[in-house]
């Protein structure tokens, strides 16, 4: 539009116009130039040339608000430098200004003017307080367009799917992972200001063509349309570097991406997909956005079915302790056990332990499910002492998911006290890792009240040479795989034989897990390792077939 014709005296009534407007602040800046004009009070001194700048170095902006008003300063830099396709952006951030007393909630709102290259020249800020009136219908509007009540959203997101009917629409979903921890550790107050933060950013990084709402708790949806599934990416990765690290806050975000493929679906379908992919990626250290598919949805589906019948499987003690026999190679003899879990449901038969042991390692029933076999592995013991048999020690798992936050070592002397059993005769195996703080904690822990710690899967994963230095642990355990993959070369055998050697001289005991062969078996007992566990000698057995061998094998 040209204004060029416009009079003088049209001019100063528009000056006139905004000077007039006592709630509003107008700031026209010329960011080309470096330069501002001010009206409505004098809150900037005449020769600053960045309005945005400035303000950082004040007090305008309540604490827990100015990392969502360094997002708007990074935006409306980015629009200067290189320039976005929004002519505005806008966010609600708590200001107290010269001469006000407290802090309110104000609108800031940026358009931007551009030459005729496109490019941004210059801006005009309005900053404003809102009427009380204005601060109840923000709150309707809010309730409206939350997952309790999605119409309005709902709404807006048709009406924005039918006016890009000839473009791909995504529906991205993001929250934080294990966010009860950051309100544990830091305290709910803390946890809100974070998910506030979370809510200003969209404010400011979303627009008209790409709505955002907050879901329940911490999750929240936006939609995007997009040419290229590189540009979902794209946005998201900036997404994550300007939500990452809120007052030093070391969170992990995760996100789902359901493309809306069928226009016909109605748009929460397309929430509950971005759901399920969102959930696929939970607890994977490797990627932290999941893209959904129809095998997704089958495989979260049965995670679901799973979780829908775990406590009940729990009352119905459908959870059973089976046994590994751990055998001396030299004497044949069976010299302890592995408990491990097996799980009979009532309908469905046997369910695999891989398919329900990750799953209740993600959602933390694998700690009640543990302290069930702990229990049954005591009463064995209690059992086979009342029974006049010779008993062997019994190891069972720690799951690594909860050592941080669970008295693993008060839960086992309890058991201890309570079935009156010899100390040596409960053994615990936990699979090592780089991050070995909390593990190295617990393992000393138990060792000093006298338990004897296995380390599980030694030559898998993470765990190697390097660690044996330092371990605090009594007695390795060689992974089924280090074994059977080493013992294809040569040189694979000599690295187990003085693996072996090297554990054995620093005070180490071996067991080696997965023998399959009796190759293998006379290959460790030429190395000097006695004791070995896996289906050369015995797959995991019922209690009942346990105690059979047990007295045939070693009477």
């Amino acid at each position: 539009m040209n204004i060029s014709h416009i009079s003088d005296e049209d001019r100063n009534l528009i000056v006139n116009i905004f000077a007039g407007d006592s709630d509003s602040i107008h700031i026209f800046w010329n960011c080309e130039k470096g330069y501002i004009i001010g009206l409505c009070g004098n809150l900037f001194p005449c020769e600053i040339n960045d309005p945005f700048e400035y303000i950082r170095k004040t007090d305008w902006i309540e604490d827990s608000s100015r990392s969502a008003f360094d997002v708007l300063c990074s935006q409306i830099e980015e629009g200067i430098m290189k320039s976005i396709d929004r002519n505005s952006i806008a966010v609600d951030i708590p200001m107290k200004l010269p001469g006000e007393s407290v802090y309110a909630l104000k609108h800031i709102f940026v358009l931007f003017l551009r030459n005729e290259s496109g490019k941004i020249i210059s801006a005009h800020i309005n900053i404003r307080s809102y009427s009380e009136k204005e601060t109840q219908e923000r709150e309707i509007v809010h309730l409206f367009t939350s997952d309790k009540a999605p119409q309005l959203f709902g709404q807006r997101v048709a009406r924005m799917m039918e006016k890009n009917a000839d473009r791909n629409i995504a529906f991205i979903q993001f929250d934080v992972e294990r966010f009860k921890l950051i309100n544990d550790t830091y305290g709910v107050e803390v946890g809100d200001q974070l998910l506030k933060f979370f809510n200003d950013s969209l404010s400011v990084i979303c627009s008209d063509d790409k709505p955002f709402m907050r879901l329940t708790a911490d999750v929240f949806m936006i939609i995007t349309v997009f040419d290229d599934e590189n540009e979902i990416l794209e946005f998201i990765h900036k997404l994550d570097s300007m939500l990452r690290g809120y007052m030093g806050i070391d969170y992990r975000l995760v996100y789902g991406v359901a493309i809306a493929e069928d226009r016909t679906l109605h748009t929460r379908r397309h929430g509950d997909n971005a759901t399920l992919a969102r959930q696929s990626v939970k607890g994977n250290a490797l990627n932290n956005i999941g893209f959904y598919n129809g095998s997704l949805k089958t495989a979260l589906y049965h995670q679901q079915s799973i979780e829908d019948d775990m406590t009940r499987a729990m009352i119905n003690n459908e959870f059973v302790m089976f046994l590994q026999p751990k055998f001396s190679i030299s004497s044949g003899k069976i010299i302890g056990a592995e408990a491990l879990t097996r799980w009979f449901h009532s309908e469905k038969g046997l369910i695999p332990p891989d398919e329900f042991i990750p799953i209740f390692e993600k959602n933390g029933f694998i700690l009640k499910l543990d302290q069930l076999i702990w229990e049954k592995a005591c009463k064995k013991i209690r059992q086979w002492i009342d029974s006049g048999i010779e008993p062997v020690p019994i190891s069972v798992n720690i799951s690594r998911e909860y050592l941080h936050s669970f008295d693993v070592a008060g839960k086992f002397s309890e058991l201890i006290k309570k079935y009156d059993i010899p100390i040596k005769l409960l053994e615990a195996e936990i699979t090592e890792s780089v991050d070995a703080e909390d593990t190295s904690g617990v393992v000393r822990q138990m060792k000093k009240i006298g338990f004897t710690m296995l380390m599980d899967d030694f030559g898998s994963g993470y765990s190697s040479l390097n660690m044996l230095k330092t371990t605090p642990f009594d007695v390795l355990k060689i992974d089924r795989n280090f074994l059977s993959e080493f013992m294809e070369s040569d040189r694979g055998r000599k690295i187990i034989a003085h693996t072996i050697s090297m554990s054995q001289d620093i005070g180490l005991d071996i067991i080696a897990e997965g023998v399959e062969t009796n190759e293998q078996a006379q290959f460790l007992s030429m190395c000097g390792c006695d004791a070995a566990q896996g289906f050369y000698y015995s797959k995991p057995v019922s209690a009942e077939e346990f105690d059979r061998r047990l007295l045939e094998v070693n009477n």
